[in-house]
This record gives structure tokens, C-alpha cells and sequence, in this order.
């Protein structure tokens, strides 16, 4: 009896940061992502500001900006087997020597600005291969609320780094030049694959690729230990004719994902982890015309920054500090938050307050921290890189879709009415959502 009630109480115990920076190799990854994110942010800054200045182009400048949004989500639809099917150091320090090798392109000014977007978008189409191998590392690192709390310091770690980001590229913009910060950022590239390359172990690939000739003559496929492939849901790999064997990576992605979604459990929780913070993301799209509204001393960078403050202090506070089982009771509420403040943008409130309404509703998603066990439980072990990939890309699309809708209904409403209805949305979503979003009660 007393053994179970200390293993009970170490199970809810929340992790510490201790608990997680002790592990070596979560040092290098979690590193090795900062660096990654600010050179990233570093080379969209320079990249619209070196477009703008050769053509003027205000349009250009913006798609440069966001040129590898679209071509992430086609990566992350047609390639995020590839997550799965190679070893994860590999493919993460490939994708840094493809992109330090597409930074130093730029960096040279040879290519016209067409080009110089195109060359961004192909190479931003492997980019959720990388990140679905480098959050399939995590739960590997990190074992029970550790894993949560890892979870929780990337979220802190990015949005930490593109503000550190926009910082230095600004200074260095201002000291080199775009071509300057171009090479410098293709230093970080550089820096980034080298502390993966030294810093973690190589392992094997966890759903790998059997080639044809590697099969024995008309008898099953089988994995790297030499018992049977599997698929997403545990079944013997088929190719696209129904026979044993494995397909090329773009048909296999579009199958696993077929799978994923179609298991009622995994669907349900991409879809909680998808929609009720995106739908606040649409609030967040008008902040400018909304502060534009208020008066010239109003500015959308207050509201933008007291949203980016309350999403870390909120992911910090629940991650470090709520035990993982009254994290995961919390989850619904917590959701439920993202909406609830937005709602009183109907009475068009100051900045101030404003910018504490969007602090409040931020917090909330820290919700997704009491999904995370949740979703790792649920998701096939041999198919966790794609899973994870699949939940990245559809928070990207439905993330982009609410942004587009929210400045659409902007053209006919006042920002405030869309900012209220975006809130409505999300909380309407998180209501329908309650059943998945709360955690199954224990049977007795």
C-alpha cells in the first residue's frame, strides 16, 4: 500500500527544470533549436527588407516574409514519412546543411528576387520533416511530465527567440546589411547541424524504409530487428497494390495520414490542439487595424506583445508548476480562456485593457500542455515523427486560415466586432470539444 502511494505521488509530481536540463542530449536539442529559430527569424527579416529594396515592392516584401508558410504545409502533407523512415540527427542536420547552403545562395545577390523566393519555398518544404523528427526526439529524451515540461520550454523558447531574433537582425541590418545578416545567419545553420551532429546519438529510424530487393521473394516486408513492418494502426505494411512492401515516401505520407485521421481518439485530439487557439489567432490578425482605430498614439505591437508575454508566462506557470493530473482537469478550462476575454472587445475597449484581455486569453494556451500526454499515449510509437509532423502542419493551415478569415470579415466589421466574433468561435469549438479536451474519468 505504501509502495502505490509514493509511486502515485511521483507520477503527479510535477517535473523540475532541473529535471529536464539534466538531460544531456535535451541540452543540445533544445539549443540547437534556439539557434535554429534565430537565424530563421534573421533571414525572413533580411530577405523581405533585401526584396523591398530592389523592387519596391511592398506585396514582395510580404511574401517574402511568409514564403515558407505554404510550402511547409505541402511538406508537411506529401513528405512526413520521411520523419519516420530515416534516422532523426540525420535528417535534422541535413535539413540545417540544405538551408546554410541556401542562406549562402542569397547571401551571394546573384538571383533575381523571384528566384530567390522560389529557391526559400522549395527548401521550406522539408522543413516539417525536420521539426516532426526533432519533436519525435522529445518523448524519447524525456519520460513522463518531463516530456510535458520539454514541451512547454520549446513554446517559451520560440517565441523567446524570435523576439531575440527580431532584435539582432534589426541591429545587424543596421550594421551589415541584409547581405551581412544573410551570411551571418548562414554561421547559425552552421552552428546549429554542428551541435546536433556532435551532441546527439545516432538511432535508428523507428518505421524504416525496406527497399524491394532487401524483401525476401514474394514473403512479407520486415523491419530492421526482422520481424514483420507494421503500419500506422499495427497492421503488415502494404504498398499502393495491396501487397506487402513499403511505398515511396509521398504515397506512404498521404496513407499514414489517412490512418491517423481516420482513428477516431487521434483525430479528436489533433482536432482539440488545432482549432480552439487558432480561432484566436484570428483575433490576433486584426490587432493592427483594431489599435489604427483607437487613435495615432495606439500601437498593435502593445496588443502583440502582451499576447506573445501571456502565451509563455502561462505555458511556464502550468507546465513547471500544476501537477500533470490536475494540468490534464484544467485542460477544457484553460481552452475555454482563449475565447471568454475576446468577447469584450464588443464594447471596443482602451489599449490597456486591451492588451490585458489578450494577455489573459493567451495564457489559455497552455492548454495544450494537458493534451500532450494524451496525444503521445495515443499515436503508434513507429509512426510518432509523422504524428507529431501532422499535428504541426495542421496548426500552420488552420492558423493561416483563421488570419485570412478574420481579415476578410475586417473589410465589412469593425476589428472589434471580428475580435469578438473570433473569441465566440473559439469558445463555441472548445464547447462541441469538451468531451475530448476533458480527461476520461477513471473507472472504479
Amino acid at each position: 500500500m505504501t509502495n502505490t502511494s509514493i509511486s502515485a505521488e511521483v507520477v503527479d509530481r510535477p517535473a523540475t527544470f532541473r529535471d529536464v536540463f539534466a538531460v544531456a542530449e535535451f541540452r543540445v536539442i533544445f539549443a540547437s533549436f534556439g539557434v535554429f529559430m534565430i537565424g530563421e527569424t534573421v533571414k525572413m527579416l533580411a530577405l523581405s527588407v533585401l526584396v523591398y529594396e530592389r523592387t519596391g515592392s511592398g506585396l514582395l516584401a510580404a511574401l517574402a516574409y511568409v514564403t515558407g508558410f505554404l510550402p511547409h504545409a505541402v511538406g508537411g502533407m506529401f513528405l512526413l514519412a520521411l520523419a519516420d523512415r530515416r534516422p532523426a540527427r540525420g535528417l535534422i542536420v541535413g535539413y540545417d546543411l540544405l538551408r546554410l547552403a541556401m542562406v549562402a545562395v542569397l547571401a551571394t545577390g546573384l538571383l533575381p528576387p523571384s528566384a530567390m523566393l522560389g529557391l526559400v519555398a522549395v527548401v521550406a518544404l522539408f522543413g516539417p520533416v525536420s521539426g516532426a523528427a526533432r519533436n519525435a526526439l522529445l518523448p524519447e529524451l524525456l519520460r513522463g511530465d518531463a516530456y510535458v515540461l520539454g514541451r512547454s520550454l520549446f513554446t517559451v523558447a520560440a517565441g523567446g527567440t524570435q523576439v531575440a531574433g527580431f532584435a539582432l537582425g534589426g541591429l545587424l541590418l543596421g550594421l551589415v546589411g541584409p547581405y551581412g545578416a544573410l551570411w551571418l545567419t548562414a554561421a547559425t545553420c552552421g552552428l546549429s547541424a554542428l551541435m546536433v551532429r556532435i551532441g546527439l546519438a545516432r538511432r535508428p529510424a523507428r518505421s524504416p524504409s525496406i527497399p524491394a530487393a532487401d524483401r525476401p521473394v514474394g514473403g512479407p516486408a520486415v523491419d530492421a530487428d526482422g520481424g514483420p513492418a507494421v503500419d500506422a494502426v499495427g497492421g503488415p505494411a502494404v504498398g499502393a497494390d495491396g501487397a506487402p512492401g513499403r511505398s515511396g515516401a509521398v504515397r506512404e505520407t498521404l496513407r499514414v495520414n489517412r490512418q491517423l485521421l481516420a482513428d477516431r481518439r487521434i483525430r479528436g485530439l489533433l482536432l482539440a490542439q488545432w482549432l480552439p487557439g487558432s480561432l484566436l489567432v484570428g483575433a490576433e490578425a486584426v490587432a493592427v487595424p483594431y489599435a489604427a482605430d483607437l487613435g495615432p498614439h495606439a500601437s498593435a505591437g502593445v496588443l502583440l506583445m502582451a499576447g506573445a508575454g501571456g502565451m509563455l508566462v502561462g505555458d511556464l506557470l502550468v507546465g513547471r508548476f500544476v501537477a500533470p493530473g490536475r494540468r490534464e482537469r484544467l485542460t477544457p478550462w484553460l481552452a475555454l480562456l482563449l475565447g471568454l476575454p475576446m468577447l469584450v472587445f464588443l464594447a471596443t475597449p482602451a489599449l490597456l485593457p486591451a492588451a490585458a484581455l489578450f494577455a489573459v486569453a493567451t495564457a489559455g494556451f497552455a492548454y495544450q500542455l494537458g493534451l500532450a500526454r494524451r496525444f503521445l499515449d495515443a499515436v503508434p510509437e513507429a509512426r510518432r515523427g509523422q504524428a507529431f509532423g501532422l499535428l504541426s502542419t495542421g496548426l500552420m493551415a488552420a492558423q493561416g486560415l483563421a488570419a485570412a478569415g478574420a481579415g476578410a470579415l475586417s473589410e465589412v466589421l469593425v476589428p472589434g466586432l471580428v475580435m469578438a466574433a473570433a473569441g465566440a468561435a473559439s469558445v463555441a469549438t472548445t464547447l462541441i470539444l469538451w468531451p475530448v479536451l476533458a480527461p476520461a474519468r477513471p473507472h472504479r
